[in-house]
C-alpha cells in the first residue's frame, strides 16, 4: 500500500505536513534507522527550528507517521474498500487487485509501510509497538466486522470473522514482504486466489458440528 500524503492545508501546518510527507517517503524507502533528522529537513525543505516547533525528537516524527500517514494508507486502501464492498470477500479482492495493479504500474515493490515499519521498530520500542498494533488493529477490526455482517446476510456460512481477518491481514502482509523480495507482484496474486478459494468455501459449505470430547 502506498503511503498516503494529506493535502495541503493551512499556512501554519504546511510545515508539519511536509516534514511528514518527506519522514514517510524516507521510512518507507530507506527505514526509520537509516534515515537521519538532516536527511528529513532536506527533503521537507524546513530549518531545524521550524521542524523541531513541531517534533521535538525523531521518535516524535516516527510516531506521527504512523499514526497519520501509515494508518491512512491503510484507511485508503483496506479498510474503506473493505467497508464499502458488497461482502468481504469482495472487499478483500478489491484491494488486493488494486494494490498489485498498482506495483505493476510502478514497476517496484517498497513493501507494506504498516509491515515494513512492524519489523523495524515492534522491539525496538514499546511506543512504537502499541501505535503499529493500534493500525493492525484497526484494520483487522474492520475486515472482521464485514465478515460478521456477512454471517448475518448468508454470504458467509460459517468461519470466525476474527480469525478470518486475521488471516487475511497475515496472508496479505506476509505476501507483500515476499513481493518486495522477489520485486513483482506475483505472491499478491497467489495470495488473492488462495483467498477467493477460501471465502467461496465458506460460502458454500454448510459448518461441520463438532461432536463434544468424552
Amino acid at each position: 500500500m502506498p503511503i498516503a500524503a494529506r493535502s495541503r492545508s493551512n499556512a501554519p501546518d504546511e510545515t508539519k505536513r511536509r516534514v511528514l510527507d518527506a519522514a514517510a517517503a524516507a521510512f518507507q524507502s530507506r527505514g526509520y534507522h537509516s534515515t537521519t533528522t538532516h536527511e528529513i529537513m532536506r527533503d521537507a525543505a524546513v530549518t531545524a527550528g521550524a521542524m523541531h516547533h513541531h517534533f521535538p525528537s525523531k521518535k516524535s516524527i516516527g510516531l506521527a507517521v504512523i499514526r497519520e500517514r501509515v494508518s491512512l494508507a491503510v484507511e485508503q486502501t483496506w479498510i474503506e474498500p473493505v467497508r464499502l464492498a458488497r461482502s468481504g470477500a469482495e472487499g478483500v479482492r478489491q484491494a488486493f487487485a488494486a494494490i498489485a495493479n498498482t506495483l505493476d504500474r510502478r514497476g517496484s515493490v517498497l513493501g507494506c509501510p504498516l509491515g515494513n515499519l512492524a519489523i523495524e521498530l515492534s522491539l525496538a520500542d514499546p511506543d512504537f509497538r502499541r501505535a503499529l498494533q493500534d493500525v493492525f488493529d484497526s484494520w483487522q477490526r474492520a475486515i472482521a466486522d464485514k465478515f460478521r455482517a456477512d454471517h448475518k446476510s448468508g454470504e458467509l456460512r460459517h468461519g470466525s470473522p476474527d480469525e478470518l481477518a486475521t488471516f487475511v491481514v497475515a496472508s496479505y502482509s506476509g505476501a507483500m514482504a515476499i513481493a518486495k523480495a522477489r520485486q513483482d507482484s506475483l505472491p499478491l496474486k497467489s495470495c488473492a486466489k488462495q483467498l477467493a478459494a477460501l471465502f467461496e468455501d465458506h460460502a458454500n459449505r454448510r459448518p461441520t458440528k463438532v461432536k463434544p470430547s468424552k
